[in-house]
């Protein structure tokens, strides 16, 4: 590698990723679904089928980090205890009622981003930094602002809107940063950095895959019942 080459190279992991997939990042709040609610134009129907799309994802995400949580370079994610998976299925509850499982469609899109999210945890691992920085500072960025949309264009309650919750933590600027410096901290054990930094570009590939897929799907969710969907409080 030459002077200038090295030069070039980013300071750390995460800088990589947001370098490579800057571009990505603005097509998928472009794209889809996603700029549907940022729009606030979505049907609740759309952002049903959104959470329950994503839900495999988080699935794999979370069971991945489990499975290396004595790992020296993930254990430390694995300590911040962020899983997703059970706030969405509570949420899914909360805006469709105790059958959303049954009722609401799983697509092909959610299998092949949750299939991807698995092959990550392979070996040691490190793949899953890509898909930890793609969902959870996602989740505790542009996340926090979806919140505030779907809440006022949707007219969404407290409790459908849990996801969007870390209730471990008071003050999620501070975890946002922690989170940043803990994905550094593990991306400086990765055996190949440039993997991870594809990864990253691959997993927002999947995320607008699926946006797509669930924008073209949404007009066909048949809603629930009223008298299924549990009443706040």
């Amino acid at each position: 590698m030459t002077a200038s080459a090295v030069e070039n190279v980013p300071a750390s992991v995460i800088t990589a990723l947001y370098l490579r997939t800057k571009f990505l990042h603005r097509e998928a709040e472009r794209t889809g679904i996603i700029a549907d609610l940022l729009r606030g134009h979505a049907s609740r129907n759309g952002y049903i089928l959104l959470l329950r799309n994503l839900l495999p994802a988080y699935q794999a995400l979370e069971h991945g980090l489990e499975r290396h949580r004595d790992s020296p370079m993930l254990g430390a994610l694995a300590g911040f205890e962020l899983a997703r998976a059970p706030a969405i299925e509570a949420d899914l509850a909360a805006l469709w009622g105790a059958q959303w499982s049954d009722d609401v469609p799983l697509l092909a899109a959610a299998g092949h981003y949750a299939g991807r999210v698995a092959k990550a945890a392979a070996g040691d691992g490190a793949k899953l930094l890509a898909h930890a920085y793609t969902r959870y500072l996602g989740d505790l960025s542009g996340g926090q602002i979806l919140r505030r949309r779907l809440a006022a264009s949707l007219e969404l309650r407290p409790d459908q809107l849990s996801f969007y919750e870390f209730q471990r933590y008071a003050d999620l600027d501070a975890l946002k940063a922690d989170y940043r410096h803990a994905l550094d901290n593990a991306g400086a054990l990765a055996a190949d950095p440039d993997a991870v930094v594809e990864e990253g570009a691959i997993a927002f590939s999947f995320n607008i895959d699926l946006s797509r897929a669930v924008e073209a799907y949404a007009p066909s969710v048949v809603t629930a019942a009223e008298p299924d969907i549990p009443a706040c409080g």
